[in-house]
């Protein structure tokens, strides 16, 4: 099974799950799977229209991908998959 690791700040929307099993072969239906369980982290990964919002990055191993192929990206039974969104605030002080 594929693996989602659930970032922190979004395991509230996960009964604080730290990842997600999937029998997925690509990359959108493992998210569908994932929004399909755990419906309040819907809003928090995709837009109106179902798409991955543009200020979350996706990557299967090291790949971010929007530099492969999107949600039809492939996914194999041992693929990790890294949901990373913005992280705003900070210190101006550089």
């Amino acid at each position: 099974m594929a693996t989602l690791i659930i970032p922190t700040p979004l395991r509230k929307y996960t009964e604080d799950q730290a990842t997600f099993n999937t029998e997925a072969t690509t990359v959108g239906q493992a998210i569908k799977d994932l929004t399909q369980k755990y419906s309040n982290i819907s809003p928090q990964i995709l837009d109106a229209n179902g798409k991955i919002r543009s200020f979350v990055k996706i990557f299967v191993g090291e790949d971010d991908i929007r530099g492969i192929d999107g949600d039809n990206t492939p996914l194999q039974p041992d693929t990790i998959v890294s949901i990373v969104p913005a992280i705003a605030g900070g210190s101006s002080n550089f």
